[in-house]
């Protein structure tokens, strides 16, 4: 298989998949190094393909239905995992973490958590990798965007967080 056919396969099925795609499983299907799929990745980032890496893999993000809202939050490494089921418990999405860096502006890292399940290997990979949150380089504070299925379920999310004492407000 030809490069060009081989990035125009990952297209298409990251375009039908409903969950992220490992690089390692590009890797394996078309009988090429993990790097040879980063690479096809970035070109096709380059020629304009909305592709985001989460920490489960590339994903084609779809248009979020229900209510796309966002929370301010602050806490500690520790507070992570609470926080975070905290907003799936209530069937909530967390689509991703946002911190405002002194330098750098906004930075952005894509979750794409709905579920206790991915939030605990979520934090699994965090720990194999001895990675830290985002929110480390502010302090704590951060926000989620976050995708819920109502108003209602938003502010049960905004309630369950001021219960545990992270949500930042006025």
């Amino acid at each position: 298989m030809r490069a060009e056919e081989r990035r125009q396969a990952i297209l298409e099925v990251l375009r039908q998949s409903s969950h992220p795609v490992s690089a390692g499983y590009f890797a394996q299907c078309f009988s090429v190094s993990r790097q040879v799929v980063v690479g096809d990745v970035a070109l096709l980032r380059a020629a304009g393909a909305d592709i985001s890496a989460t920490p489960r893999g590339y994903v084609i993000l779809k248009a979020a239905g229900g209510f796309v809202r966002q929370v301010a939050c602050c806490h500690d490494a520790a507070g992570m995992e609470a926080e975070l089921n905290a907003v799936v418990d209530q069937g909530c999405a967390v689509a991703d973490v946002i911190v405002d860096h002194p330098i750098y502006g906004q930075l952005t890292g894509p979750l794409q958590l709905s579920s206790r399940y991915e939030v605990s290997q979520f934090l699994a990979r965090c720990m194999e990798a001895g990675a830290r949150p985002l929110s480390d380089l502010t302090g704590g504070i951060h926000l989620h965007t976050l995708s819920c299925p109502s108003e209602a379920a938003f502010q049960r999310v905004r309630d369950v967080l001021r219960e545990l004492g992270v949500l930042l407000e006025g």
